[in-house]
């Protein structure tokens, strides 16, 4: 059984926060789906609060901390991110922004990631297209065809016959998400599999 592994980024600033719990559901969507294909599945949290301080010395110094580099190298080694942020004047908040900031544009080329936000009214809901979207589209991520916003009101409710809940739209979401990284896992070579440079497969042809 493959096991994969889920990073998600979590850049709520209470303790607990609507952020985290919409990053644990997502986790959960796409555990649940996952495990349905018969992947095993190990998932971490990084909560960006607990190194607002780290960040903002490597933003100054160009140095990160240990626990900073292991949030970073997490997340970049991951084979799927979930990406959350509280909405902040109209957009991704400066703590989310500035830990993207720190990692390389191509060390998540090509790597599944789910978006999420939260926000006390709905009207903040484009944050995902308008925002979150083109940030990834520069790291030259592979976005989740679905994303979710979480307003204050979306929790506990179930919706109705013309909106959907927010319970369904983290499920369809997580299920996007889960069958993206699968199809990614089926491409990637087998790291056993001995790499042989494209030089050397061309120079091999010609002598046949």
């Amino acid at each position: 059984m493959q096991t994969l592994k889920l990073v998600a980024v979590s850049a709520g600033l209470s303790s607990p926060s609507s952020t985290r719990l919409l990053a644990d559901r997502l986790v959960q969507a796409a555990r649940y789906r996952l495990a349905e294909q018969e992947y095993a599945v190990e998932a971490e949290v990084v909560e960006l609060r607990d190194l607002a301080v780290d960040i903002a010395k490597n933003l100054v110094t160009g140095f990160p901390s240990e626990a900073l580099q292991k949030a970073v190298d997490k997340v970049t080694g991951a084979d799927g991110v979930i990406a959350v942020t509280p909405v902040f004047t109209a957009s991704y908040s400066g703590l989310f922004k500035s830990f993207f900031d720190l990692i390389d544009p191509t060390a998540l080329t090509g790597t599944p990631v789910l978006l999420g936000a939260t926000g006390g009214t709905a009207r903040h809901s484009l944050v995902l297209d308008h925002a979150l979207r083109p940030l990834f589209a520069y790291l030259r991520a592979r976005t989740a065809p679905t994303a979710v916003y979480a307003a204050s009101e979306d929790w506990g409710t179930g919706g109705d016959e013309y909106t959907e809940g927010l319970p369904h739209r983290i499920t369809r979401a997580g299920e996007e998400f889960a069958d993206l990284i699968a199809a990614t896992a089926h491409t990637r070579p087998d790291p056993g599999e001995e790499f042989v440079p494209f030089e050397k497969q061309l120079a091999d042809l010609r002598l046949d």
